[in-house]
């Protein structure tokens, strides 16, 4: 049995921020990401430039949030999608509120795709609807991409709502782009 070894596109970045946003914690990923073309090993003040990076690539703070909205960046020819979490101490002694990015490797739609995928246990062809289905495509437009009947796509709508617990194509999209639960 061969061992599978995750690849350095699939594993993502990591990036820790203080209540102020400045950067705690950075991985290996995203500082390779966020410094490209630099290498952290051979440029000088690669934190001062990291810092800059993260700052304009990565945050953008809603009028009235002390929450960083995080969406997406273009690292050289790649492109990184981006989640933030809030962490709230348990600690009396860190009271402030952190930050933790995530920065995956690919576009939104492939990972809110595949986070549905594992979320809701979508078989891989309900994921290739659901992709289609968030590009804006119609059901017959997604039936020819497919190459399958409108009423097999009609099909797969609803197994969608069913597993998402929804009752229309927008909520589907909701769902997938916009999690709560």
């Amino acid at each position: 049995m061969r061992k599978q070894v995750a690849s350095a596109s699939t594993i993502p970045g990591f990036v820790l921020l203080d209540s102020a946003l400045n950067p705690i914690v950075v991985n290996r990923i995203a500082a390779e990401a966020l410094g490209f073309p630099q290498k952290p090993e051979s440029t000088k003040h690669f934190d001062d430039l990291l810092v800059a990076r993260i700052r304009s690539a990565l945050l953008s703070v809603e009028p009235n949030s002390d929450f960083p909205i995080v969406g997406a960046f273009q690292s050289g020819k790649r492109r990184y999608s981006c989640r933030s979490f809030r962490l709230d101490a348990t600690l009396k002694s860190q009271s402030r509120p952190k930050f933790a990015v995530l920065i995956e490797r690919g576009d939104a739609t492939a990972v809110a795709v595949a986070q549905a995928s594992e979320k809701y246990h979508l078989t891989p062809r309900e994921g290739d609807v659901l992709r289609l289905l968030l590009g804006g495509l119609t059901s017959k437009e997604i039936a020819q991409k497919l190459e399958i009947s409108t009423n097999t796509v009609k099909a797969f709508m609803r197994l969608l709502m069913i597993k998402m617990r929804v009752s229309t194509r927008s909520g589907i999209v909701s769902k997938t782009l916009i999690p709560k639960d």
